[in-house]
């Protein structure tokens, strides 16, 4: 009896962790070998720009602006899942297809938009890196350059999945935004009551909310994860797990703003919207009183300087990447610098340089950051007019959105495009 049983119960013991590891590698694969594109763009979405703007709608309007970042969500998913299928489906970035389906005139509208773009958002996050330094006593004549010779190491090592990781990580400082938020102790009925009232009439507040509409899409975001699945060799048997991957960043890159609008509403927001909050150091200085020098300043400090890194590396990706398929030449993180990869390589590094030059000269970068918001706002009818009309013509049939998911696409895309407008009057003092 002991003899036949034995063997039974040894033998179900072998099998039954089977499924269970065969799920984990599953876990593992869909992790390590597709994520990643979605996550990166994401974390660089909530970049240093879009953070000073949270922080400014949490201390204006307090909890009343955390609705419209909820709103935020599906609007940003339905636009980089575009860039997703286009990406793996046909295997060619967004300038290469924009050269092929509508001619060299777009292919050079569109490189133009992702130039003005991409060096926007350098300076923008030249600029937090300088702010972040200037917090603990880092003059930006030594933060900029160090954070410039950083990035352009950082894509001389001939691995596009390094890259990314290294991403990942710089993002995954951006969490330090919900510790902070804890930290606040935002009162939940508050928050609840908030979520209720959203005062459309006051132009004031319309004024911010186009602002954090115009702070989701922007150029380089669809330029680099497009690049970014072609670079990583996606199949369309991948596809899944790559909206997975962006549906997971979209939410998360909302949570971080939601954290900084909610943590500057229970703290600062009952100043009822009197303190200046327009640079880094303002921000942080006017949170320390009431979260300490670990929760103003390194949490702070921490976070805005993972945005402002991690954003910069996808902003000079996306538009080296971009440019080289425009003008037709290699491109590739998975080499090294080389005579055929020279261009591509040459122009990521120009990014960063003009950008960290142009930073160390500005002597107003408030006004600056304001104007690279005004116009990624003009870019937005151009650079969402050309994905729609991509993913309607570049993709076979199958792979076309269809019914109400078409529909529903197309309406938040001409959300965006008309609160981006919205703002440019507002913002340049005409009404």
């Amino acid at each position: 009896m002991t003899d036949t049983t034995t063997p039974v119960a040894h033998e179900r013991d072998d099998r039954s962790p089977a499924p269970i590891r065969r799920r984990l590698r599953w876990l593992r694969w869909a992790v390590l070998s597709v994520w990643g594109p979605g996550l990166v763009v994401m974390f660089a979405d909530t970049d240093a720009g879009s953070l000073i703007t949270a922080a400014q709608s949490g201390d204006r309007w307090g909890y009343r602006m955390v609705l419209p970042q909820l709103v935020l969500m599906p609007i940003l998913y339905v636009v980089q899942e575009m860039t997703v299928r286009l990406g793996i489906v046909t295997g060619r970035g967004h300038g290469a297809l924009i050269r092929e389906r509508f001619g060299r005139g777009w292919a050079w509208v569109s490189a133009f938009t992702l130039f003005a773009s991409a060096i926007g958002a350098l300076l923008t996050e030249f600029a937090g890196v300088a702010g972040v330094g200037e917090l603990f006593g880092v003059s930006k004549w030594v933060s900029i350059p160090i954070a410039t010779v950083a990035l352009l190491a950082l894509a001389l090592t001939g691995s596009y999945r390094r890259v990314e990781r290294v991403g990942i990580v710089l993002g995954a400082a951006e969490l330090a935004f919900l510790v902070a938020m804890v930290m606040s102790r935002p009162d939940p009925n508050a928050v609840a009551h908030g979520l209720t009232s959203m005062p459309l009439g006051d132009p004031s507040y319309l004024l911010l909310v186009a602002a954090n509409v115009g702070a989701v899409i922007m150029p380089w975001m669809i330029f680099y994860q497009q690049g970014a699945v072609v670079d990583k060799r996606l199949s369309v048997a991948a596809l899944r797990q790559a909206r997975y991957d962006t549906a997971f960043g979209a939410v998360l890159t909302q949570l971080i703003m939601i954290a900084v609008v909610v943590t500057v509403a229970a703290t600062l927001g009952t100043q009822n919207g009197e303190a200046t909050l327009q640079t880094v150091g303002q921000i942080s200085h006017a949170l320390t009183p009431y979260l300490g020098h670990v929760g103003g300043t390194v949490l702070f400090g921490l976070g805005m300087l993972g945005a402002a890194l991690v954003a910069a590396i996808v902003a000079s990706l996306a538009g080296a990447w971009g440019l080289s398929e425009v003008f037709g030449w290699h491109h590739t993180l998975n080499e090294r610098p080389n005579r055929a990869t020279a261009k591509f390589y040459i122009t990521y590094a120009l990014a960063h340089i003009v950008g960290a030059v142009l930073v160390l000269g500005s002597v107003d970068l408030v006004n600056l950051a304001v104007d690279v918001e005004v116009m990624n706002a003009l870019l937005l009818p151009i650079v969402l007019g050309l994905l729609l009309a991509l993913e309607a013509r570049a993709l076979p049939e199958q792979w076309r959105m269809r019914g109400l998911y078409k529909h529903v696409t197309r309406a938040l895309c001409l959300v965006v495009i008309a609160f981006g407008l919205y703002m440019v009057p507002l913002a340049f003092g005409w009404a």
